[in-house]
């Protein structure tokens, strides 16, 4: 898997399977201690290089360890 595929991988099941389903992408970022900003570049069509801290921030928000969440979005 090329580099780019996996940020794509990352940020779209983040944007489908949970800021979709936030109350709003302003919500989402409050809940999970990250900047509003930061989730519109979730969003983009290509993905965005996602820094893992930032990956951590999200998971941390979720009770998900970091190796959890890299099983979910290869299931």
């Amino acid at each position: 898997m090329v580099k780019d595929d996996i940020n794509k991988k990352i940020c779209n099941y983040i944007a489908i399977n949970w800021i979709e389903k936030s109350k709003s992408n302003r919500a989402f970022a409050l809940d999970h201690f990250i900047e509003e900003s930061t989730v519109r570049k979730i969003l983009q069509k290509d993905g965005y290089r996602i820094p893992v801290n930032t990956l951590k921030k999200i998971c941390d928000a979720r009770n998900l360890k970091l190796s959890e969440f890299f099983f979910l979005i290869n299931s």
